[in-house]
């Protein structure tokens, strides 16, 4: 369950279900919507891109839909992606400026300040505005004696209560509270241990996502979790379920709020930039705030969507703003990124010439390209990684061969950087397809051998294979059956290296995938969606159990 105005967009940011739930990341809302000045021709016609945070997907189309160029002489076209921000930082960092959008709307302010080097960002206006709240359910909040006046941050997560806290490096929200615990405390060396204790808790108190904990607080559950969500959230739950129990809990000090920014990508010209502006000015119009209004978001000063109140589980007065310093928040969540073991990862990319099948505009192989240097530029400086490529008889008999050696991302090669030096090789993938088939299990099994030898006893180790096909090897290679056998008699607990498997597109060998995982404690994704794959590598990436 998630907050959205888009009924077919999944807003809660949790990571990757294995397998089965196959993500919904990007959704490109209805192709190209367009608006013709007056009823002649025009002298110009131009194509703006809108990437715009999921829940606010179809009420962006619906918009754009609408509107008319005041320039007689320009036609505009408006192509609508509904894509979570994690992924749109993750590109804004690494990809060049034809592949990026011309207009970006996130949920939250926080997010430009992640975006490492690359692209433009200049804010122009907010489109929507949602206090982050806590959400639990009315009998929790009645036994915890919070009904008339809310506590104060650091107080409500440290109540000892099960704490639901979404994936900090994709939620804007769980971000946003924990670092309204610490400003509310002052900040200090004190308020940092506060939130680290915060997390602590929210990982041992509750097997529940976020999204179930939402399900639970809905139904009453006198059990159920306190979750840091937007208002919008709590609101949009109420609009779908019928007597639903879920409130909103607004802490003392105020709340920080979900801004989403309406951000101009680069530094468009001419026409172009007449375009952007007729695009922008249409996001930020009247129509467009009565519109999130309605989709249960606040106005610019704080107006209420309509019927708040206790029936709409959020409040009719806007809560106090507490401001956050995104600068500050990026290094609370570096912080808190230090809590987990770094991983150590042989990421394996499949170049058989089957990643040339054609993939919105691309192939597989600009596609694994593209996801993997966006993941890269997210992933912190401890993490180790390296890059082996395989298909048949890459090199010698061999089926694969070493891109670049495991290392630290920080780590200096030739005066580079391990990270500059993994984005480098990793822009040659699609030049290395090579014909003759696949060498899925040797390659495989070579590479967890690899990275037990290299073992690193303070990272969770692990190895990634992405490939969109099945094992293609001539007779003298490994059978499924061997290679489970070989990886089972060769496990050693005191140097563990789990195989995270990625099925890209609808040809891959998930059931290996799957079988491979098993073996050796790891975890198998399904892309068959291409465009799932970045969050399905930066899930894959920090893989834990």
């Amino acid at each position: 369950m998630g907050r959205h105005a888009d009924p077919a967009a999944t807003r809660r940011p949790v990571p990757p279900v294995l397998v089965a739930a196959g993500l919904a990341i990007v959704l490109v809302l209805g192709g190209l919507v367009w608006w013709l000045a007056g009823s002649g021709g025009c002298d110009e016609d131009v194509t703006v891109d809108v990437t715009v945070a999921p829940e606010l997907g179809t009420l962006t189309e619906e918009l754009l839909s609408s509107v008319e160029s005041p320039d007689d002489a320009l036609c505009v076209s408006a192509e609508v992606t509904a894509q979570q921000p994690l992924q749109t930082a993750g590109d804004l960092g690494a990809l060049d400026e034809g592949s990026l959008p011309d207009v970006w709307v996130p949920d939250s302010s926080l997010w430009p300040a992640r975006v490492a080097g690359g692209a433009e960002l200049e804010p122009v206006g907010s489109m929507a505005l949602s206090p982050v709240v806590l959400a639990t359910s009315e009998s929790v909040i009645d036994e915890l004696g919070w009904t008339g006046e809310g506590p104060g941050w650091a107080e409500a997560l440290g109540t000892g209560r099960p704490l639901a806290v979404p994936d900090l490096a994709a939620s804007a929200e769980a971000l946003s509270a924990l670092a309204a615990v610490r400003t509310a405390l002052g900040g200090d060396a004190d308020a940092d241990n506060a939130v680290v204790a915060a997390v602590l808790a929210a990982a041992r108190s509750t097997e529940l996502t976020a999204g179930e904990a939402l399900t639970a607080g809905s139904e009453g559950g006198s059990e159920a979790p306190l979750v840091p969500v937007s208002e919008q959230e709590v609101y949009a739950i109420h609009q779908e379920a019928e007597d639903s129990a879920l409130l909103a809990v607004y802490p003392a000090e105020g709340s920080p709020v979900l801004d989403y920014p309406v951000l101009r990508v680069g530094s468009p010209t001419g026409a172009q930039a007449r375009a952007v502006e007729i695009v922008t000015d249409r996001l930020l119009s009247e129509e467009a705030q009565a519109a999130v209004r309605d989709a249960g978001f606040r106005g610019p000063e704080g107006d209420a969507p309509p019927g708040a109140g206790a029936g709409a589980g959020i409040a009719e007065a806007a809560p106090e703003v507490l401001a956050l310093d995104a600068p500050q928040v990026q290094g609370l969540l570096t912080r808190l990124s230090s809590l987990a073991a770094p991983s150590r990862v042989l990421t394996v990319f499949d170049v058989s010439t089957s990643m040339e099948a054609p993939v919105n505009g691309g192939t597989r192989a600009t596609l694994a390209r593209d996801a993997a240097r966006s993941t890269l530029s997210l992933v912190p400086d401890d993490y180790a990684l390296g890059i082996w490529a395989f298909a048949y008889e890459l090199d010698g008999e061999q089926d694969w061969t070493e891109l670049v050696p495991t290392r630290e991302l920080d780590a200096v090669v030739d005066g580079e950087t391990q990270r500059a030096v993994l984005d480098e090789q990793l822009q040659t993938i699609p030049e290395r397809l090579t014909p003759g088939g696949t060498g899925l299990y040797d390659t495989t099994l070579a590479a967890v051998r690899a990275a037990r030898e290299n073992y690193d006893p303070t990272a969770v180790n692990s190895v990634l294979v992405v490939t969109d096909g099945t094992n293609e090897d001539d007779a003298e290679g490994t059978s499924l059956d061997n290679l489970l056998i070989t990886l089972a008699a060769e496990a050693d607990p005191d140097r563990p290296v789990k195989v995270i498997g990625v099925a890209l597109g609808p040809d891959a060998d998930l059931s290996a995938l799957e079988q491979i995982a098993e073996a050796t404690g790891g975890a198998a994704y399904s892309a068959v969606e291409e465009e799932d794959l970045q969050m399905v590598l930066f899930d894959a990436l920090r893989q834990r159990s």
